[in-house]
């Protein structure tokens, strides 16, 4: 669908544009927050902080859940993916004639996809086989995408036909050894003494720059280059801990397999790792490739 000439605009525009509810985003990405931890740094009312904090939940920018380490408190916390999705897709509102489509494998989360970008497109789709025609689309950026993908050079070598000459691509993909928001899960199965070989992945030959880079030009694309991106992960620990066991996933789902007291270890384990990182959050890095068709 044709966004530019859209006389309303989208929808993150109008939630992030308020006053508080931006104080709000601000604070929170600096990590996650009480309500009366809110008041206090905007100086604004119980009642009016709490009113923008539903909004934004609603939009799906903020999430909200009790924590594991004291109940009776219930953290707030920024969804960064969704705030830069809209972003995004707020800049390709302005683009004259842009159309965005979204692509994924999961249902679930292309519910997601259309439930808060409605002026999208969603399609069920993976590579290395999209079901899109030749040179259909003028950019192609992937999330923490490619390092998933079975087979890596006909991935790129898909992403070269589905984009027109000229046309920009952008990936994104963790570094292995610089990501301890989920290092410390890997840490923590393994103090617990629970016999455990992460799961091979595909990617792994390819994910350090040197390596990523041939095949980008091996795929017909030019001008590549690689940038590494570092950062802090600030989370409420016992949050964090239940996403990821909830996630499962290849890596992960091992934990829920286990007997509850065999869980407790490990969370007990996950809990004295993952300590040091409670006020300052998780160090992490990634890299984020760029070229042109």
């Amino acid at each position: 669908m044709a966004l530019h000439g859209r006389a309303v605009p989208p929808s993150f525009l109008g939630l992030a544009a308020h006053e508080v509810r931006w104080r709000l985003l601000t604070e929170l990405a600096a990590g996650d927050l009480r309500v009366r931890e809110l008041v206090a740094l905007l100086g604004q009312p119980q009642n009016l902080v709490s009113y923008h904090l539903r909004l934004l939940r609603a939009g799906g920018l903020v999430t909200s859940r009790r924590s594991s380490f004291d109940g009776r408190d219930s953290y707030y916390r920024l969804d960064l993916e969704r705030c830069a999705q809209g972003l995004a897709a707020a800049g390709a509102a302005l683009a004259l004639g842009a159309e965005v489509t979204a692509a994924d494998s999961d249902l679930d989360m292309l519910e997601v996809a259309a439930r808060h970008h409605p002026h999208a497109s969603v399609r069920l789709a993976a590579l290395p086989d999209l079901p899109f025609a030749d040179a259909e689309f003028d950019a192609v950026a992937g999330n923490f995408v490619i390092n998933h993908v079975p087979d890596t050079p006909r991935a790129l070598a898909e992403l070269h036909r589905v984009l027109r000459p000229g046309g920009r691509l952008a990936l994104s993909w963790w570094k292995a050894g610089e990501v301890t928001a989920t290092d410390v899960f890997t840490q923590a199965i393994a103090a617990a003494g629970i016999p455990y070989e992460p799961p091979a992945r595909p990617f792994t030959p390819h994910e350090e720059p040197s390596a990523f880079l041939p095949l980008l030009g091996e795929a017909g694309f030019a001008g590549a280059g690689v940038s590494t991106l570092r950062w802090r992960h600030r989370v409420d620990l016992g949050a964090w801990w239940d996403d990821i066991v909830a996630a499962g996933g290849p890596r992960f789902r091992v934990i829920a397999e286990q007997p509850p007291a065999t869980v407790r270890r490990i969370r007990d384990a996950y809990d004295l790792l993952a300590a040091p990182y409670a006020a300052d959050g998780f160090p992490v890095c990634a890299y984020l490739a760029h070229a042109t068709r």
